[in-house]
């Protein structure tokens, strides 16, 4: 939770935040409440579903980081549809 708020300072700087970043942070937020049910509680299905969005967060990590590489190589900024 310190992590949001740690963000929201950051965008009150000045910078927009950038359309993947929020699908990055919309992942995680979503995790919080199956992460503290199956850690302090002990529960088995949350523990089924932190499993679950590790593995979509993974498969994000990958679709953000060809997009990066291929942004990269082609040496121009990324397109401004990403910021909406």
């Amino acid at each position: 939770m310190e992590t949001n708020t740690n963000t929201d300072t950051t965008e009150s700087e000045g910078r927009a935040p950038v359309a993947r970043y929020a699908e990055l942070q919309a992942l995680v937020a979503e995790m919080a409440t199956d992460f503290e049910k199956f850690y302090k509680d002990g529960n088995k299905a949350a523990g089924t579903r932190v499993r679950n969005a590790m593995q979509a967060l993974k498969t994000f990590a990958q679709t953000v980081r060809t997009e990066v590489q291929a942004i990269k190589n082609e040496g121009g900024a990324p397109a401004a549809k990403d910021e909406q």
